[in-house]
C-alpha cells in the first residue's frame, strides 16, 4: 500500500476532537432523556428549588444594594437637618432603607407625645412657654425596638428559604443516586452479566441526580450565609441609629 494511503487511513481513525465533545454532550442528553420516570422527577424537583433559589438570590442582592445606596443618602439628610420634619419630607423616596422605617416610627411615637399637654406636677417647676416636653423616652425606645424588628423580617424574607434548598436537594440528589444503582443491579440480573455496558447507564444516570444536588445546593449555601451576614450589619446599622435618634430626643425633649 502506498505511504500515502496509510496516511490518509491513520488520519481517519483519528478522532476528531469537536466532534467527541459533541457526542459526549449528545450523550448526556441522550441519557437524561432515556432514564426512569422517577429519576426524571427527580430531576425536575431540582430544576425547579435551583431555578426558584436563583430568583430569589438575583432579588436579594437587588435589595440589598437599594437599601445601602438609599441609607448612605437617608443618613446624611438625617445628619444635615435640623428639624426632623425636614427628614420625614425625604422619607417617601428612601423607602427601600431600613432606617426610614425607624425613623417614621420613632417621629410618630414623639409626635404623639410632644401634642399631649404636659401634666401638672406641683414638685417640679412648669415648663418654659412653648417648649415641647417628651413624657418618655422608653415609649420611643420601644417603638425602635419594634420597628427593627419589622425592618429586620422585610430583609429575611424568603432566606430561610435557599436554607431549605441547601439542605434538602443533596437528599433528593441522593435518592436519585441511589435509584440509578438500584437500576444498574436490576439490569446485571435481567443480563446475568456485570460488563460496562450493563452496569454504565444506571450508574450515569446515578451521577447525574447528584450533581445535580450539588448544583442546586452549593449556590444556595454560599448565598444564604451572605445575606444572613448582610442582614446582620443592616441591623448593626439600625441599632446605632436608634442610640442616634434617643440622644437627639433626650437633648432636645427632655
Amino acid at each position: 500500500m502506498p505511504v500515502s494511503a496509510v496516511a490518509l487511513i491513520a488520519q481517519a481513525a483519528q478522532p476528531d476532537a469537536g466532534s467527541g465533545d459533541l457526542s459526549s454532550n449528545t450523550d448526556i442528553v441522550r441519557l437524561v432523556l432515556d432514564s426512569s420516570w422517577l429519576s426524571l422527577g427527580v430531576l425536575f424537583i431540582l430544576l425547579l428549588f435551583s431555578a426558584i433559589s436563583w430568583g430569589i438570590t438575583f432579588y436579594k442582592i437587588a435589595q440589598f444594594r437599594r437599601a445601602a445606596r438609599q441609607t448612605a443618602a437617608f443618613l446624611d439628610v438625617f445628619r444635615k437637618s435640623s428639624k426632623f420634619s425636614e427628614v420625614q419630607a425625604v422619607c417617601g423616596s428612601l423607602k427601600d432603607s431600613p432606617l426610614v422605617g425607624l425613623f417614621q416610627s420613632g417621629y410618630s411615637e414623639l409626635n404623639a407625645q410632644l401634642r399631649q399637654p404636659p401634666a401638672a406636677d406641683p414638685a417640679k417647676p412648669p415648663a418654659a412657654a412653648g417648649r415641647p416636653t417628651l413624657r418618655s423616652l422608653d415609649s420611643v425606645d420601644r417603638s425602635l425596638l419594634r420597628a427593627t424588628t419589622v425592618e429586620i423580617a422585610k430583609l429575611e424574607r424568603h432566606i430561610p428559604f435557599l436554607a431549605t434548598v441547601a439542605s434538602i436537594t443533596p437528599f433528593i440528589g441522593l435518592f436519585g443516586t441511589v435509584w440509578g444503582i438500584m437500576g444498574s443491579f436490576n439490569n446485571i440480573g435481567a443480563a446475568g452479566s456485570s460488563s460496562l455496558g450493563v452496569v454504565a447507564p444506571g450508574i450515569a444516570e446515578a451521577l447525574i441526580a447528584t450533581a445535580a444536588g450539588l448544583f442546586a445546593a452549593i449556590p444556595a449555601v454560599y448565598f444564604y450565609n451572605h445575606f444572613t451576614q448582610r442582614v446582620k450589619e443592616q441591623a448593626g446599622a439600625m441599632e446605632d441609629f436608634s442610640l442616634e435618634f434617643l440622644n437627639i430626643c433626650e437633648r432636645n425633649f427632655t
